[in-house]
């Protein structure tokens, strides 16, 4: 399936109108894969991008289950595209990332799963993070 037909889907999933800057984020997202990016990136990217509507596009889509934030040692939110189980009410991306000290890169490891604790009934577990850092393969 080519960029611009998964991009068509996943607003089509998303109950979401396509717009020009939704496509764009969208396609950056796609093509960065496993890598989480970070709002600056895409706003240094696309500098006629205005930072409010940007700010918006990426909350929609961590609402609607298409990206989600992917937490790191940087300090700075980042985002990645979903796995297809993740929907509007829960997301279902469980898993580990890890962040490279050298290149500054956050990237998903989908088959590091962050196992699910056991908690007290009256306690309701809304997020969940695990984040590994040190040198990534390429910086290796």
């Amino acid at each position: 399936m080519d960029v611009e037909q998964r991009i068509s889907n996943l607003l089509k999933l998303g109950k979401l109108r396509s717009t020009s800057v939704r496509k764009l984020v969208l396609k950056e997202f796609l093509e960065a894969g496993t890598t989480a990016i970070s709002s600056y990136e895409i706003e240094k990217k696309f500098e006629d991008l205005d930072r409010i509507t940007l700010y918006r596009t990426l909350k929609t889509f961590e609402e609607v289950g298409i990206i989600h934030q992917a937490v790191d040692v940087s300090g700075r939110s980042k985002y990645a595209i979903c796995s297809e189980d993740c929907s509007t009410h829960q997301h279902e991306d469980h898993h580990a990332h890890f962040y490279c000290k050298k290149c500054e890169k956050t990237v998903c490891l989908d088959n590091v799963k962050i196992p699910r604790p056991n908690l007290p009934a009256d306690f309701q577990l809304e997020d969940s993070q695990l984040v590994l850092s040190g040198v990534c393969g390429a910086c290796r």
